[in-house]
């Protein structure tokens, strides 16, 4: 494959769809499956990723904007997308003839994009969310107020110009096993089921009811209805440390960087910003291509490592917005041109994103997200590599 072996994302297709088939076992024939593909499918590349999958059978996608929409239907993704979040209601036509479906999430919003659908002649169809507990957008269902929010989806779903054929909501603790928050995802998933019973007594009926994102397929089965929403787990990323090990996912991510020099530097020579690491005597520094701007975030200075050769190396000094520093004494051979393994596992060694968050304070797939688009995406299949994207220099 031809792309810039300066840094690059290795992304496994192959990991992806087994993790797809991983999860689909845990739901029944009927229940649909929704591939959340948002943010660049999590930094994995949207349209090799959506189209791995829509090839496996996956039957909605979803999306944060109407941007990333257009992209997929541009790149071949031809199933059904639903916009999770805002689009102006000016882009009711684009929506229409993209067959696109939006998300409506209150009834201002609704009025809105049903008066411009109408004043384009288009019909929108349209998902309602509803606000169980997240305290997003959606209609606020939550401490008594469900009479108030079904007669609003009510009028919603008569509104001209839309076709509400779905309606979820989301789960905003459905990753952790604590009593408390196992009864709020109950009582989330309740007030869900007392809003549609509501709106059925109000001859309201909807073709697909949903409520589960990745950790809500794997410890809610009960809830799973029309649809479940695939995820982080889709990319072999757990969704919280409660989760892990409760199916097998296979991380999709790999990333490597190349080592640009070597140097021997004397005792007390001070390494990158800030002077934060002092070298000892004999130590070899190697400089990577890789710094903050393409993810490799500033806070792991003096705390991650990487795999050379085969061996852990620490990061020394201060992560640079384009280099990063790295202690190789004792690792024989290392040369300018090197492959160095940030994510991944090479000779019994492993770095993983959640190696990650750990040192950031963060979730794992907010470190997958943060991957940046000068870094590309080299995709694997079978072993070996069929595609590559470079987000500068492509062209759309």
């Amino acid at each position: 494959m031809d792309y810039l072996r300066r840094s690059w994302a290795q992304i496994d297709l192959d990991a992806i769809k087994a993790n797809y088939h991983e999860l689909k076992k845990q739901v029944s024939a009927a229940c649909k499956t929704m591939a959340i593909v948002k943010a660049d499918a999590y930094g994995h590349g949207d349209g090799y990723v959506s189209r791995a999958l829509q090839e496996e059978g996956a039957d909605w996608f979803g999306v944060s904007n109407i941007n990333e929409a257009v992209s997929l239907r541009r790149q071949g993704i031809t199933k059904p997308i639903l916009i999770l979040g805002f689009t102006p209601p000016a882009l009711a036509g684009k929506l229409a003839a993209q067959n696109i479906t939006q998300t409506v999430y209150s009834l201002d919003y609704a009025q809105e994009l049903s008066k411009e659908a109408v004043k384009q002649q288009v019909k929108v169809n349209c998902h309602v969310k509803v606000d169980t507990g997240m305290s997003r957008i959606g209609f606020f269902a939550q401490s008594g107020h469900g009479e108030q929010a079904a007669q609003e989806i009510a009028r919603t779903a008569r509104l001209p110009g839309l076709s509400c054929t779905g309606i979820f909501t989301h789960f905003s603790c459905s990753d952790e096993t604590a009593v408390s928050s196992r009864e709020f995802t109950r009582r989330q998933f309740n007030i869900f089921m007392d809003t549609i019973g509501r709106l059925k007594n109000q001859d309201i009926l909807f073709e697909l009811h949903h409520c589960c994102n990745s950790a809500g397929v794997i410890c809610y089965p009960q809830m799973h209805l029309d649809m479940v929403r695939l995820g982080n787990a889709l990319y072999g990323l757990d969704p919280s440390d409660d989760c892990k090990g409760m199916i097998k996912l296979v991380p999709a991510m790999s990333l490597y960087t190349t080592v640009t020099m070597v140097k021997q530097v004397q005792q007390g020579a001070q390494v990158s910003y800030g002077r934060r690491y002092t070298a000892q005597e004999g130590e070899a520094v190697a400089s990577l291509a890789i710094g903050y701007a393409d993810g490799y975030r500033r806070n792991l200075s003096n705390k991650g490592r990487v795999i050379l050769h085969g061996q852990y190396a620490p990061i020394i000094g201060t992560v640079c917005m384009d280099q990063t520093m790295v202690d190789v004494t004792g690792i024989e051979g290392v040369a300018s041109g090197d492959t160095v393994t940030l994510v991944g596992e090479e000779n019994g060694k492993k770095v993983t994103l959640d190696d990650f968050a750990k040192i950031n304070g963060t979730i794992n797939y907010e470190e997958a997200c943060l991957i940046g688009r000068r870094v590309p995406r080299v995709y694997i299949q079978g072993g070996k590599e069929v595609a590559a994207v470079d987000y500068i220099i492509q062209n759309f």
